[in-house]
């Protein structure tokens, strides 16, 4: 029996349970990305290679696999509990592995996917070196150098695996609040190898900082080869050399900032970084004290989006301003025009109060179960047809997370928090906005973090800055004691359902015996991003089984690494990339303050005891 579309375990879970999410997505009619097996290989240690790839909806449930390496077959029974393999390889020489799908009758099947270990691999992840840009000088004198930052992914070429999309930033970045020039903010194209495909220079008129630059890498179109979304503006040098605009207009004032001037929007092809459309940004700043502010600290506020808003294919939603007006606009791409869906405007009559109520940060699903995206904008959401959804008027903040917290409800939530010294962290249904609990605080509450990491209590835990402890579903207090939790990312690692924590360059695991984190992976010579953000590059289920990995640059920020649990695992489920809600999450990852992924349904140890050591061709779901 096979089944298309769907993750058997979140089936599994439906018939046996009766429990659902409340997303209603038509899988059948919704366009997504045509995935490739993802295998990767990587040293465990000098003597053993981990090999792991994705399991896929499309596979049928007796499927299981063998492993080759170079051309020899070193599985005797295929693969059939997980998705991972160890093998025995002392060699410094490079290796060629391929994994072959095959059914229970012996037959092969597609698709199969391969990977080469290199030469003198390193333990412990895959280096990605990087081409780093050349150092440059500012206008006042400043020299300034360049590091990676956010990344994300996209099959840019329609092969079925990822590329990774990164953004390059000068060392003299500023936030909004901050006077001074900035250095070009680039971005590049590379496959795992290091391959750079092409290189896009924003130019001297956008300038460099976290609020400024969302970039969107999505196939919008269905022609399975993802593009790139971002603003830019006259001066932009797109992957095949040519500019955008005007070559010679420099609006930066004396102070650095950028308050006057052309704005666009451009997609550019992923697989050549190539400008395919370009267009006036919606909205245009006007008059910037109409934001709340003559320096542009409230205008050049942006954040975007993903968003299936018929149900059907993906739009780009393009978004400025949250202190105060807030905008958000609507655009699809039909691989010839780049039109424009809608406009939701908080200058409009109906939307006045929804001003101020953005967060650095979005979260994007179909949260009242009509096949529909809607789009989670801080303490308001907006509907899909680009009206008012609700709004709870808690106003601003820097950390959000949507997913199904409780495994018997199948409503979707939200966990919030919040800055303006009262309403500080808030747990809603993310469809009407009803506020299901709540920990106030006078003071200004700056993250918040929402995963199971406590088998002993049902569904996902929650704790923020100033939320009294850990607490489970019901706002109890499970440990008034977070003083070792990290309020930052989450990241599935060590095999089983828990989540774990990952901060700067550690992931801990929660000792819930303890009441305590304890480290289970340290990433030496590699460092994090944007300062006491300290997130990574990228983290999610990029390559390989179900469990996520974690994109570092290197101390001397010539590489990136990729680093992936080879902790054995007795699960095997559907990658978490063909959800919806999941992959939008991390195609929302950059944006602004980055926040972890979280999937459209509930994922944790509650399900442990449907799935430890199950062979899943023994259940046929109706």
């Amino acid at each position: 029996m096979k089944h298309t579309l769907f993750f058997f375990f979140f089936l599994f879970i439906t018939a046996t349970s009766g429990l659902s999410a409340q997303t209603a997505y038509n899988l059948n009619e919704m366009q997504r990305e045509k995935l490739g097996r993802g295998v990767v290989a990587m040293r465990q240690s000098s003597e053993q290679v981990c090999i792991s790839w994705r399991y896929l909806s499309s596979d049928p449930m007796d499927v299981g696999f063998h492993v080759y390496r170079d051309g020899k077959r070193l599985t005797d029974k295929p693969v059939t509990i997980s998705t991972c393999y160890y093998d025995n390889y002392a060699s410094d020489r490079s290796a060629a592995y391929r994994v072959e799908p095959v059914s229970s009758q012996g037959n092969v099947l597609s698709p199969s996917g391969s990977y080469t270990l290199p030469a003198n691999a390193p333990i412990g992840y895959l280096n990605i070196p990087l081409d780093k840009p050349a150092d440059g000088t500012t206008p006042s004198g400043q020299r300034y150098s360049y590091a990676p930052n956010d990344a994300s992914i996209g099959d840019v070429d329609g092969d079925g695996e990822y590329e990774i999309i990164l953004k390059w930033d000068p060392s003299n970045a500023h936030d909004n609040a901050h006077d001074g020039y900035t250095g070009p903010v680039l971005f590049d194209c590379y496959r795992l190898d290091g391959t750079r495909l092409w290189r896009i220079d924003l130019g001297k008129n956008i300038r460099a900082g976290a609020h400024y630059t969302q970039f969107m890498v999505f196939d919008l179109d269905g022609d399975n080869k993802a593009e790139v979304v971002m603003k830019t503006s006259d001066g932009t040098i797109d992957g095949k050399g040519k500019m955008i605009g005007n070559a010679e207009a420099d609006y930066r004032a004396a102070n650095g900032r950028i308050l006057t001037g052309a704005e666009y929007l451009t997609l550019f092809s992923g697989e050549t970084g190539e400008a395919l459309a370009t267009i006036d940004y919606v909205p245009e700043r006007g008059n910037l004290i109409d934001w709340g502010d003559e320096r542009a600290n409230r205008s050049d506020r942006y954040l975007a989006c993903v968003a299936y808003l018929d149900g059907k294919r993906p739009s780009v939603v393009m978004c400025r301003g949250y202190y105060t007006r807030s905008v958000l606009a609507a655009f699809d791409w039909d691989g010839r025009e780049l039109k424009q869906r809608w406009v939701f405007d908080s200058n409009d009559p109906r939307w006045n109060s929804y001003a101020g109520q953005g967060n650095h940060n979005l979260r994007v699903g179909d949260v009242d179960g009509d096949g529909c995206d809607e789009i989670i904008y801080g303490s308001c959401a907006i509907d899909h047809d680009g009206t008012g959804l609700y709004n709870t008027r808690m106003g601003h903040g820097d950390a959000m997370h949507l997913t199904q917290f409780d495994p018997s409800n199948p409503r979707l939530q939200v966990w919030d928090c919040h800055e303006n010294k009262r309403d500080g962290s808030s747990f809603r249904d993310a469809a009407t906005g009803e506020v299901l609990w709540q920990v106030k605080s006078n003071t200004d509450v700056g993250r918040a973090l929402a995963a199971d990491i406590d088998p002993t209590h049902k569904g996902l835990e929650m704790w923020s800055w100033e939320s009294g402890g850990l607490r489970n579903i019901k706002g109890e207090v499970i440990t008034a004691d977070i003083s070792t939790l990290s309020v930052n990312m989450a990241v599935w690692w060590d095999g089983d359902l828990s989540r774990e924590l990952l901060d700067k360059n550690n992931v801990s695991k929660y000792n819930w015996e303890k009441g305590i984190c304890e480290p289970i992976a340290v990433f030496e010579g590699a460092i994090s991003n944007n300062g006491t953000k300290a997130n990574p590059c990228l983290q999610g289920d990029l390559v390989g089984d179900w469990r996520e990995e974690v994109l570092l640059r290197t101390e001397d920020n010539s590489a990136l690494r990729l680093y992936m649990s080879t902790i054995p695992t007795e699960y095997r489920f559907h990658t978490f990339l063909e959800d919806p809600v999941y992959r939008i999450s991390i195609a929302t990852q950059n944006v602004a303050y980055n926040q972890p992924t979280q999937p459209g349904f509930y994922f944790g140890s509650d399900l442990e005891g449907l799935f430890r050591g199950m062979i899943i061709q023994k259940k046929s779901i109706k």
